[in-house]
């Protein structure tokens, strides 16, 4: 065998593929967690019937002794809708920490495309399944006497502002996704952050708490959030509430992306 003949019989090396330009990648995960939260119906249905079986309780058991004229309802909503977004962002600390004990984040990493857009599949696809619990909560509590006042203007804002704040507590379930173990670590890390709600304006005004507690519970994120999303609804003035509520989403927001992209290239990394 000739030397020209024996180069010939070698086989060439395979072309690089092209990387995905744009948001197509990202479009790509977004699909595929979509798709990953509807075959999970059980998890997408407690997301929204918890919400919702809380709004009867505290309205129709509860909301008797808090309020007897019947209005607490008008009180209850705002901190329902922060819980029901609460309760659908926690799954995606399991998805992502499903991925990760999976191996599936080598596979990607394999492939021509940002292995960090699966990141972000998570969040986008996690924002778009609490919009729409949110929707049906708010739809839910009209049913059962909730009526707002807000003006076109605020329900703009009251849109914009819970997109926010789902956005921010999603990025953060994420990244404890990441920190995590194992799902059910994420699941367990997770459910902390579900209390802070009952630790804020959400279900009773703070002056009704006791002395030792009103401090936390006026100087954290959920009570400027919950009380701007009141006064949008209800078409009260919001004083200095708005302000707060963005800086908070958007500090939440800003530490949970840079603390989950330095985990996932610390996990990816070691893979």
């Amino acid at each position: 065998m000739t030397i020209a003949s024996a180069a010939a019989s070698v086989p060439a090396p395979p072309l690089p593929r092209p990387r995905l330009r744009g948001l197509r990648a990202e479009g790509i995960f977004v699909g595929r967690s979509l798709r990953q939260s509807l075959r999970d119906g059980e998890s997408l249905l407690m997301a929204i019937m918890l919400p919702v079986m809380l709004m009867l309780m505290f309205t129709w058991v509860f909301g008797g002794a808090i309020d007897p004229s019947g209005a607490y309802v008008d009180y209850v909503v705002p901190g329902i809708i922060l819980t029901c977004a609460g309760f659908g962002a926690s799954s995606t600390a399991v998805y992502v920490a499903g991925d990760m004990r999976t191996g599936i984040i080598d596979r990607f990493r394999t492939m021509p495309l940002r292995a960090g857009a699966v990141l972000t599949g998570h969040v986008v696809a996690s924002v778009l399944r609490n919009l729409v619990a949110t929707a049906i909560v708010i739809g839910v509590g009209v049913l059962v006497g909730f009526r707002p006042r807000a003006t076109v203007w605020e329900w703009i804002a009251l849109t914009g502002l819970i997109a926010l704040y789902i956005l921010a507590i999603t990025y953060l379930f994420a990244a404890i996704g990441l920190a995590a173990r194992s799902p059910e670590g994420a699941n367990g890390y997770g459910f902390v952050l579900l209390f802070l709600p009952y630790l804020s304006s959400a279900f009773v005004p703070v002056a009704s708490m006791p002395g030792w507690l009103q401090p936390v519970a006026a100087h954290q994120p959920i009570t400027p959030i919950v009380e701007t999303i009141r006064g949008l609804l209800s078409d009260a003035p919001l004083q200095g509430d708005p302000w707060w509520a963005l800086g908070w989403c958007l500090a939440i927001l800003l530490i949970a992306a840079v603390w989950g992209a330095w985990l996932f290239r610390r996990k990816a990394a070691r893979r």
